[in-house]
């Protein structure tokens, strides 16, 4: 549960209330994570007090209505110790939409392959200038560069797969073009063979 312990980390410092976390986490993450939603912060915080992570105390305001504050017990240091000191390990997959564009493109012909991987590559392209523009504009907060850089790496990475698309998949895109025409041929046989039937009925 990253967020959870996320909050957990932001409340290190000192304790806080709801949309202090909000801004905070934004601030500190920077603009590629996107923001939080403050609905479900608070769920977050209402599992984190329910699990002992956090305490929960209300604070009095003469000017306006009272607000939790949140503090960060010890067991919930100990939580967060226990995550940011343990490797991270990928257990979904690539579950990227592109690889089934990939898959349709190919079922199409490498016409089709061929425009999806220039398309994408143009996408690309674009996101590293956008993210370039980022890098430069975030370069005196640490933590935010280094997620832009992160960004940076994976795009380069996956124009990289575009050439290992374009060579590993074109052949496989020419035959099934090359099949086409057998299927087509299949399909305008088989839907003579059922004429006849259709009329005699």
């Amino acid at each position: 549960m990253p967020l959870h312990h996320a909050v957990l980390a932001l409340l290190t410092r000192r304790p806080n209330h709801g949309y202090e976390l909000k801004a905070r986490f934004e601030e500190a993450v920077g603009p590629q994570w996107g923001g939080l939603n403050i609905g479900h912060l608070y769920q977050i915080l209402e599992r984190l007090v329910r699990d002992g992570y956090v305490s929960r105390s209300q604070v009095t305001q003469t000017d306006r209505p009272d607000k939790n504050l949140y503090t960060l017990t010890e067991a919930g240091e100990a939580e967060l110790r226990s995550w940011a000191t343990t490797p991270w390990v990928r257990v979904g997959g690539f579950r990227d939409e592109l690889f089934l564009k990939l898959l349709g493109a190919v079922a199409l012909g490498p016409q089709a392959l061929a425009a999806l991987i220039e398309s994408q590559r143009q996408t690309y392209l674009s996101e590293l200038a956008g993210l370039s523009r980022q890098r430069r504009a975030h370069a005196d907060e640490p933590l935010v560069a280094v997620l832009i850089d992160a960004a940076i790496a994976h795009t380069k990475a996956d124009l990289g797969l575009l050439d290992s698309a374009a060579q590993h998949l074109g052949p496989l895109a020419t035959a099934q073009s090359a099949q086409a025409p057998e299927r087509s041929a299949s399909g305008a046989r088989d839907d003579a063979d059922e004429a006849p039937r259709g009329r005699a009925g």
